[in-house]
C-alpha cells in the first residue's frame, strides 16, 4: 500500500476572480462558473462573457487546456448529482477565465506528481464524498474552502506507477473523445444532407413549387400538425436518488443522466426537453432507454420518418413555445398544433438509405463509449487503492 499525504504537499488551490454582473456582455471571453463544471469536462456552451478589456485586466485568472477545476459551492449530501466538489477538466483551446468559487488545482512539481493521475483521483466518488461531508452551509448551498480541499488525503505512489496508471485511464478517455469527435462529424454530415434535401429542396428542383402557410415548398410536400404525426407523451418521474451505476441508460432534459434497471422504449426516441432552462433542447435517446418526465417523448406513428423528424426538429425553435418565467416548461398543448411539412414515403426511403448507416454508426460508437466509461470507472478505484496492479488493468482493457 502506498504512503498517504495531504494534497497541499503536492498541489495548491487557486481561487477564481469575483466578476461583477455589470462586467458581463453578449460576446467576448467566456467565464467559467460553477454551472460550467459538467464532469468530466468544462462546458462553455452557455457561458457568460466579459470584454477583451476586462480580460486584459484579469489575465492571471486565464484557464489553460487540461486545467483541473473544482466547484467550491454546490448541494449537500441530499443531492449528490449537483454536489459541492464536482471536478472537471478544461478540454478546449479557447481563452476563458476562472470565476469565484471555482478552484483550480495547480501541481507544484510535475516531476514529483502526475497531473493526470491527480485528476483521476479527484474525480473519484470517494473524493466527492469527502468534499460533501466536510462542507459547511445549508443542504442546498454547501461550501468547501481552499483549506478543506488541500487537506484531502491522496496516495503517494512512485511517479513511474502514477504515470502508468494515468496512461491506462487516459487511453480509455482519449478513445471516448475520439469516438465523440466521429459522432459529431457524422452529425454535421447528416445535417448538411438534410438541409440540402429539405431546406434547399435540391431533389425537387425539377418539380412544381407552391405557396403555403409555411412558405414556398414543393407541391409534393404535405403540411401536418405534430399531433397528426406523433403520439406526444411525457416521460416518467424518476428521482435522481434512484439512479443506478449500471443498467439501462436514463435520459433527462439534457441527455443521459445515469442508469436504471428498467427501460421504457426499445428504439431510440426523439425527445424535447420540457422543463427548466433547457426547455426546447432536442435529444435523441439510445435504444432500450428510460425517459424521465423532464422530456416530451415524440413517439412517431411512422418509424420510417424518424431520421427526417430528427433533423427537421433542429430547424424549429421549440424554446419559443415554453411558458412560465420562474420555471419554463413546454407542454403537449403548447406544441401539438405546430405545423410542419412532410415528404412522401418514396423520398423518405431514399433519404433513409443515406441516413440509416450514419445513425447506426453513431449509436454503435455511443454504446462503445458506455462500455469504455464503465471500464474506466471500474478500474479507477481499484488502481488507486492498489487492489489491482497495472498489469492486471492492461489485461482488462
Amino acid at each position: 500500500m502506498s504512503k498517504i499525504i495531504n494534497l497541499r504537499e503536492i498541489a495548491e488551490i487557486k481561487n477564481g476572480f469575483a466578476f461583477k454582473s455589470k462586467d458581463f456582455c453578449e460576446e467576448g471571453i467566456p467565464i467559467v462558473k460553477i454551472k460550467n463544471i459538467t464532469p468530466p469536462k468544462i462546458s462553455i456552451d452557455d457561458a457568460q462573457y466579459v470584454s477583451k478589456e476586462i480580460y486584459e485586466d484579469t489575465k492571471q485568472y486565464e484557464l489553460n487546456y487540461n486545467d483541473i477545476l473544482i466547484s467550491m459551492t454546490g448541494s449537500g449530501v441530499n443531492q449528490m448529482s449537483s454536489a459541492v466538489g464536482k471536478v472537471g477538466r478544461v478540454r478546449y483551446k479557447n481563452k476563458s477565465l476562472q470565476n469565484q468559487r471555482v478552484g483550480k488545482v495547480i501541481v507544484k512539481d510535475e516531476s514529483r506528481y502526475n497531473v493526470d493521475f491527480l485528476y483521476y483521483y479527484l474525480s473519484m466518488n470517494k473524493t466527492l464524498e469527502y468534499f460533501v461531508m466536510n462542507s459547511s452551509g445549508s443542504a442546498n448551498q454547501a461550501n468547501i474552502s481552499k483549506d478543506i480541499i488541500e487537506r484531502l488525503e491522496v496516495p503517494d505512489f512512485d511517479i513511474l506507477d502514477q504515470n502508468r496508471i494515468a496512461n491506462i485511464l487516459l487511453s480509455l478517455d482519449n478513445k471516448v473523445e475520439n469516438n465523440n469527435a466521429i459522432i459529431a462529424n457524422l452529425e454535421e454530415q447528416a445535417l448538411t444532407i438534410f438541409k440540402s434535401w429539405f431546406v434547399n429542396f435540391e431533389p425537387y428542383q425539377n418539380e412544381e413549387f407552391v405557396d403555403s402557410e409555411l412558405g414556398v415548398i414543393p407541391k409534393d410536400l404535405q403540411i401536418k400538425q405534430l399531433s397528426e404525426l406523433f403520439e406526444i407523451k411525457y416521460g416518467k418521474n424518476l428521482p435522481t436518488k434512484k439512479l443506478e451505476e449500471k443498467g439501462y441508460p436514463v435520459f433527462g432534459g439534457n441527455g443521459q443522466i445515469g442508469f436504471y434497471h428498467e427501460y421504457l422504449y426499445e428504439e431510440s426516441k426523439l425527445l424535447i426537453s420540457c422543463r427548466g432552462a433547457a426547455s426546447g433542447k432536442i435529444v435523441v435517446s439510445l435504444p432500450y432507454s428510460f425517459i424521465t418526465n423532464n422530456s416530451l417523448i415524440m413517439n412517431e406513428f411512422k418509424r420510417s420518418y424518424f431520421h427526417y423528424y430528427r433533423y427537421l426538429f433542429n430547424t424549429i425553435e421549440f424554446e419559443n413555445y415554453a411558458t412560465g418565467s420562474a420555471q419554463p416548461q413546454i407542454t403537449i398543448t403548447n406544441i401539438k398544433d405546430l405545423k410542419v411539412y412532410v415528404p412522401n414515403e418514396s423520398m423518405i426511403n431514399k433519404f433513409n438509405m443515406i441516413l440509416t448507416p450514419i445513425f447506426d454508426t453513431q449509436i454503435n460508437l455511443q454504446k462503445e463509449n458506455g462500455k469504455l466509461v464503465e471500464l474506466r470507472d471500474t478500474l479507477l478505484p481499484k488502481l488507486m487503492s492498489g487492489e489491482i496492479q497495472v498489469e492486471e488493468a492492461l489485461e482488462a482493457k
